[in-house]
């Protein structure tokens, strides 16, 4: 993708998450921390523009380097990489995909990392809408760990800047995202 398309989807993708995901007022975090803000990825990733903006992006910033599979945790990362996985398959470059359960599922194949199978070995990328803390992509890389899979690196849409980037660093994952909440001038 050239920079000039590249920069145009970024504007695009920040007014729909500006304008539809972006909520101002009190709000209680999974963290249990209070914040003036929520964003909810969600409200755009699960919409035909927003998830064809993330899928690209994403895209963009992992072709050089392509990933044996890509996943991250439920539930936001879902439709991303529900997105990702069409948009690669029309692209003619297919990436697998995968989706991480908060645990263990209790009946069927009792799996917690779900979709088709990986590999110990196997190199991967997670992803998630938004990172606060980044307790749920720890908890992602922790199920992978158990089955031999490497996280090569997180990339989600927006960080917060709140300790995800140090706190996934201290687990030796670097973290990138297309925006940080000061673009939106928080």
């Amino acid at each position: 993708m050239e920079n000039k398309n590249r920069a145009e989807l970024k504007v695009k993708l920040f007014k729909l998450l500006n304008a539809g995901a972006l909520k101002r007022g009190k709000f209680v975090l999974s963290s249990g921390k209070e914040s003036n803000y929520y964003l909810d990825g969600r409200l755009i990733t699960l919409a035909p523009e927003g998830a064809y903006l993330v899928a690209s992006l994403i895209l963009d910033m992992i072709k050089d380097n392509l990933p044996d599979a890509l996943g991250g945790p439920t539930l936001g990362a879902d439709p991303i990489v529900g997105a990702i996985a069409v948009l690669s398959y029309i692209n003619k470059q297919p990436i697998k995909t995968f989706i991480v359960r908060k645990e263990v599922k209790g009946h069927g194949m009792q799996q917690q990392v779900e979709g088709p199978q990986l590999l110990s070995g196997n190199r991967v990328v997670l992803v998630d809408d938004v990172a606060t803390s980044g307790k749920a992509i720890l908890e992602a890389k922790q199920a992978l760990d158990k089955i031999g899979v490497v996280v090569d690196k997180v990339i989600v849409i927006v960080d917060r800047n709140q300790g995800a980037s140090q706190n996934l660093a201290k687990a030796g994952l670097k973290l990138e995202s297309i925006f940080t909440i000061t673009d939106f001038g928080l």
